[in-house]
Protein backbone atom coordinates (compact mmCIF):
# COMPACT_ATOMS: atom_id res chain seq x y z
CA UNK A 1 0.00 0.00 0.00
CA UNK A 2 1.22 3.35 -1.29
CA UNK A 3 2.07 6.04 1.44
CA UNK A 4 0.83 9.16 0.55
CA UNK A 5 3.75 12.15 0.98
CA UNK A 6 3.17 15.18 4.00
CA UNK A 7 2.37 18.36 2.04
CA UNK A 8 4.49 21.03 3.43
CA UNK A 9 2.26 24.04 5.16
CA UNK A 10 3.70 26.86 3.17
CA UNK A 11 1.09 28.89 4.36
CA UNK A 12 2.38 28.48 8.12
CA UNK A 13 5.70 29.23 6.91
CA UNK A 14 5.45 32.01 5.28
CA UNK A 15 3.00 33.76 8.18
CA UNK A 16 6.22 32.95 10.56
CA UNK A 17 8.91 34.91 8.06
CA UNK A 18 6.47 37.76 7.62
CA UNK A 19 5.60 37.94 11.40
CA UNK A 20 10.10 37.29 11.94
CA UNK A 21 10.17 40.31 9.32
CA UNK A 22 8.10 42.77 11.41
CA UNK A 23 9.74 42.00 14.66
CA UNK A 24 13.17 42.91 13.16
CA UNK A 25 12.08 45.96 11.32
CA UNK A 26 10.61 46.82 14.88
CA UNK A 27 13.58 46.09 16.88
CA UNK A 28 15.64 48.16 14.13
CA UNK A 29 13.93 51.22 14.32
CA UNK A 30 13.78 50.84 18.75
CA UNK A 31 17.49 50.59 17.50
CA UNK A 32 17.88 54.02 15.71
CA UNK A 33 15.52 55.46 18.16
CA UNK A 34 17.91 54.75 21.01
CA UNK A 35 20.78 55.97 18.79
CA UNK A 36 19.01 59.08 17.88
CA UNK A 37 18.07 59.94 21.48
CA UNK A 38 21.42 59.42 22.94
CA UNK A 39 22.90 61.46 20.66
CA UNK A 40 19.91 64.22 21.34
CA UNK A 41 21.27 63.67 25.08
CA UNK A 42 24.93 63.98 24.59
CA UNK A 43 23.86 67.38 22.93
CA UNK A 44 22.23 68.49 25.27
CA UNK A 45 24.59 67.59 27.84
CA UNK A 46 27.68 69.21 25.45
CA UNK A 47 25.09 72.30 25.26
CA UNK A 48 24.41 72.86 28.85
CA UNK A 49 28.22 71.67 29.93
CA UNK A 50 29.62 74.40 27.50
CA UNK A 51 27.08 77.14 28.79
CA UNK A 52 27.90 76.46 32.60
CA UNK A 53 31.95 76.69 31.16
CA UNK A 54 31.35 79.71 29.24
CA UNK A 55 29.08 81.33 31.62
CA UNK A 56 30.16 80.66 34.82
CA UNK A 57 31.56 83.16 37.30
CA UNK A 58 35.01 81.36 38.50
CA UNK A 59 35.85 81.05 34.78
CA UNK A 60 36.41 84.63 34.56
CA UNK A 61 40.10 86.46 33.41
CA UNK A 62 41.47 87.68 36.16
CA UNK A 63 44.69 88.38 34.81
CA UNK A 64 46.39 88.41 30.80
CA UNK A 65 50.03 87.56 30.62
CA UNK A 66 51.93 88.67 27.80
CA UNK A 67 55.27 88.09 26.55
CA UNK A 68 57.94 88.79 24.36
CA UNK A 69 56.79 92.83 24.05
CA UNK A 70 59.49 95.06 22.77
CA UNK A 71 58.31 97.65 20.29
CA UNK A 72 54.71 97.35 21.40
CA UNK A 73 52.99 97.55 25.05
CA UNK A 74 51.01 95.26 26.78
CA UNK A 75 47.70 97.49 26.45
CA UNK A 76 48.65 97.67 22.85
CA UNK A 77 48.37 93.82 22.53
CA UNK A 78 45.05 93.25 24.80
CA UNK A 79 43.52 96.24 22.73
CA UNK A 80 44.63 94.39 19.42
CA UNK A 81 43.30 90.62 20.69
CA UNK A 82 39.94 92.21 21.61
CA UNK A 83 40.18 91.09 25.32
CA UNK A 84 39.40 91.99 28.86
CA UNK A 85 39.34 91.09 31.89
CA UNK A 86 36.02 89.44 33.30
CA UNK A 87 35.76 87.69 30.30
CA UNK A 88 35.01 83.97 30.44
CA UNK A 89 38.08 81.98 29.48
CA UNK A 90 36.47 79.58 27.90
CA UNK A 91 34.08 82.22 25.91
CA UNK A 92 37.83 83.30 24.05
CA UNK A 93 38.09 81.85 20.80
CA UNK A 94 41.64 81.30 20.47
CA UNK A 95 42.13 80.70 17.06
CA UNK A 96 40.21 84.10 15.94
CA UNK A 97 42.29 85.49 18.69
CA UNK A 98 45.73 84.67 17.20
CA UNK A 99 44.71 85.51 13.80
CA UNK A 100 43.55 89.15 15.47
CA UNK A 101 46.95 89.43 16.94
CA UNK A 102 49.02 88.64 13.35
CA UNK A 103 47.22 91.33 11.68
CA UNK A 104 49.13 93.62 13.54
CA UNK A 105 52.02 94.94 11.42
CA UNK A 106 54.70 94.47 14.09
CA UNK A 107 53.52 90.76 15.04
CA UNK A 108 54.99 88.15 12.80
CA UNK A 109 53.88 85.31 15.11
CA UNK A 110 51.69 84.72 17.91
CA UNK A 111 50.67 82.57 20.30
CA UNK A 112 47.52 82.37 22.59
CA UNK A 113 46.13 79.75 25.66
CA UNK A 114 44.07 79.28 28.54
CA UNK A 115 45.62 79.07 32.42
CA UNK A 116 42.88 77.06 34.29
CA UNK A 117 40.93 78.92 36.07
CA UNK A 118 41.23 82.45 35.26
CA UNK A 119 44.27 83.70 33.07
CA UNK A 120 45.12 84.10 29.54
CA UNK A 121 48.45 83.77 27.85
CA UNK A 122 49.93 85.51 25.14
CA UNK A 123 52.88 84.84 23.76
CA UNK A 124 54.03 87.14 20.75
CA UNK A 125 57.00 87.77 18.54
CA UNK A 126 57.50 91.30 16.78
CA UNK A 127 59.47 91.82 13.75
CA UNK A 128 63.13 92.72 14.45
CA UNK A 129 63.75 96.07 11.99
CA UNK A 130 67.00 95.96 10.76
CA UNK A 131 66.65 99.22 8.22
CA UNK A 132 64.52 101.99 6.79
CA UNK A 133 64.00 101.79 3.26
CA UNK A 134 63.30 104.63 1.12
CA UNK A 135 61.65 103.42 -1.87
CA UNK A 136 59.29 106.79 -2.40
CA UNK A 137 57.47 106.00 0.19
CA UNK A 138 59.67 104.34 3.14
CA UNK A 139 59.72 101.29 4.69
CA UNK A 140 60.77 99.22 7.89
CA UNK A 141 63.08 95.85 6.88
CA UNK A 142 63.10 93.33 9.02
CA UNK A 143 66.29 90.69 9.62
CA UNK A 144 64.46 88.35 6.95
CA UNK A 145 64.77 90.92 4.30
CA UNK A 146 60.84 91.34 4.48
CA UNK A 147 59.47 95.14 4.15
CA UNK A 148 56.95 94.43 6.98
CA UNK A 149 55.10 98.01 7.77
CA UNK A 150 55.21 101.47 6.36
CA UNK A 151 57.71 103.55 8.54
CA UNK A 152 55.62 106.14 10.66
CA UNK A 153 56.57 109.15 12.43
CA UNK A 154 55.94 106.98 15.75
CA UNK A 155 57.98 103.89 14.65
CA UNK A 156 62.11 103.96 15.78
CA UNK A 157 64.14 106.64 13.81
CA UNK A 158 67.66 105.05 15.12
CA UNK A 159 67.98 102.65 12.36
CA UNK A 160 70.30 102.69 9.14
CA UNK A 161 68.01 104.74 6.05
CA UNK A 162 69.00 102.45 2.46
CA UNK A 163 68.74 105.06 -0.58
CA UNK A 164 68.83 104.17 -4.27
CA UNK A 165 66.80 100.50 -4.17
CA UNK A 166 63.70 100.50 -6.35
CA UNK A 167 60.77 97.79 -5.86
CA UNK A 168 61.99 95.78 -8.30
CA UNK A 169 65.01 95.03 -6.14
CA UNK A 170 63.00 93.62 -3.74
CA UNK A 171 61.79 89.54 -3.14
CA UNK A 172 58.61 89.58 -5.02
CA UNK A 173 56.49 86.35 -5.56
CA UNK A 174 59.40 84.36 -7.57
CA UNK A 175 61.69 87.22 -8.14
CA UNK A 176 64.45 86.57 -6.21
CA UNK A 177 66.65 89.68 -4.72
CA UNK A 178 68.96 91.89 -7.03
CA UNK A 179 72.35 91.91 -6.45
CA UNK A 180 72.28 95.31 -4.52
CA UNK A 181 69.54 94.28 -2.19
CA UNK A 182 71.37 91.28 -0.92
CA UNK A 183 74.41 93.68 -0.76
CA UNK A 184 72.34 96.11 1.81
CA UNK A 185 71.29 92.47 3.81
CA UNK A 186 74.96 91.04 3.85
CA UNK A 187 75.91 94.91 5.34
CA UNK A 188 73.32 94.57 7.31
CA UNK A 189 73.49 91.28 8.93
CA UNK A 190 77.26 91.89 9.78
CA UNK A 191 76.37 95.49 11.33
CA UNK A 192 74.09 93.31 14.40
CA UNK A 193 76.72 91.63 15.67
CA UNK A 194 77.90 94.27 18.92
CA UNK A 195 81.79 93.21 18.09
CA UNK A 196 81.28 94.53 14.58
CA UNK A 197 83.64 97.10 13.58
CA UNK A 198 80.51 99.32 12.18
CA UNK A 199 77.37 98.20 13.95
CA UNK A 200 73.74 99.37 12.57
CA UNK A 201 73.67 101.63 15.45
CA UNK A 202 76.53 103.59 13.85
CA UNK A 203 75.58 103.51 10.47
CA UNK A 204 73.34 106.59 9.64
CA UNK A 205 72.98 105.77 5.71
CA UNK A 206 73.43 103.35 3.13
CA UNK A 207 73.88 104.69 -0.46
CA UNK A 208 73.22 101.97 -3.23
CA UNK A 209 74.19 102.84 -6.93
CA UNK A 210 73.51 99.79 -8.95
CA UNK A 211 76.97 100.06 -10.75
CA UNK A 212 79.10 100.81 -8.37
CA UNK A 213 77.95 99.31 -5.19
CA UNK A 214 77.53 100.33 -1.67
CA UNK A 215 78.38 103.65 0.10
CA UNK A 216 77.51 104.10 3.60
CA UNK A 217 77.80 106.90 5.69
CA UNK A 218 78.47 106.65 9.66
CA UNK A 219 77.31 108.90 12.69
CA UNK A 220 80.95 109.60 13.00
CA UNK A 221 83.86 111.83 11.48
CA UNK A 222 84.81 108.71 8.86
CA UNK A 223 83.23 110.47 6.10
CA UNK A 224 81.98 108.01 2.97
CA UNK A 225 83.03 103.94 3.13
CA UNK A 226 83.27 102.92 -0.31
CA UNK A 227 82.57 99.58 0.05
CA UNK A 228 81.15 98.70 -3.75
CA UNK A 229 80.58 94.92 -3.88
CA UNK A 230 81.29 91.77 -2.51
CA UNK A 231 83.85 90.25 -0.04
CA UNK A 232 82.37 92.73 3.04
CA UNK A 233 83.56 90.47 5.69
CA UNK A 234 87.04 91.56 4.37
CA UNK A 235 86.16 94.67 3.57
CA UNK A 236 85.58 95.33 7.46
CA UNK A 237 88.21 93.78 8.68
CA UNK A 238 90.88 96.53 6.36
CA UNK A 239 88.55 99.43 8.13
CA UNK A 240 89.33 98.06 11.27
CA UNK A 241 92.88 97.97 10.73
CA UNK A 242 92.71 101.37 9.11
CA UNK A 243 91.34 102.95 12.45
CA UNK A 244 93.78 100.83 14.59
CA UNK A 245 96.63 102.43 12.60
CA UNK A 246 95.39 106.09 12.87
CA UNK A 247 94.22 105.51 16.72
CA UNK A 248 97.83 104.17 17.40
CA UNK A 249 99.70 106.82 15.70
CA UNK A 250 97.08 109.24 17.73
CA UNK A 251 96.04 111.05 14.28
CA UNK A 252 92.65 110.49 13.55
CA UNK A 253 91.92 113.31 10.86
CA UNK A 254 87.96 114.46 10.00
CA UNK A 255 88.16 112.00 6.71
CA UNK A 256 85.99 112.73 3.26
CA UNK A 257 85.75 108.98 2.66
CA UNK A 258 87.35 105.80 2.94
CA UNK A 259 87.51 103.45 -0.51
CA UNK A 260 87.77 100.08 0.25
CA UNK A 261 86.83 98.59 -3.42
CA UNK A 262 90.65 97.54 -3.92
CA UNK A 263 91.16 94.75 -2.45
CA UNK A 264 95.23 95.84 -2.49
CA UNK A 265 95.42 99.41 -1.46
CA UNK A 266 92.89 101.38 0.78
CA UNK A 267 92.27 105.05 -0.41
CA UNK A 268 91.85 107.76 2.16
CA UNK A 269 90.98 111.11 1.74
CA UNK A 270 90.71 113.92 3.95
CA UNK A 271 88.59 116.76 4.68
CA UNK A 272 90.83 119.00 3.52
CA UNK A 273 88.91 122.47 4.61
CA UNK A 274 89.45 121.67 8.59
CA UNK A 275 93.20 120.33 7.22
CA UNK A 276 93.90 122.53 4.49
CA UNK A 277 97.78 120.71 4.75
CA UNK A 278 96.58 117.20 4.41
CA UNK A 279 95.49 115.41 0.90
CA UNK A 280 94.51 112.26 0.48
CA UNK A 281 97.22 108.88 1.01
CA UNK A 282 96.98 105.71 0.37
CA UNK A 283 97.70 102.75 3.23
Amino acid sequence: MAHKKTRKNFYKNSTARRRTKRIQRVLSFLKIISGLSLVAVMSFAFIFGYDLFTQSDYFKTVYINIQGCNTLDEKAVIAQAKLSHGLNIFSVNLTTTRKRLLAHPWISDAEVSREIPSGIQIRIKEHEPLAIIDINRKFLLNKQGDLFKEWEVTDPVNLPVVDGLSFSDLNVGVRPYSRPFNAVMTVLKLGRHEGSILTNKEIRKIEVDKDIGLTIYANNSLGALKLGYDDYPSKFKRLQEVLFYLKKNQNIPVLNSIDLNNPNRIVVNLNLEKQPAKGHKEV
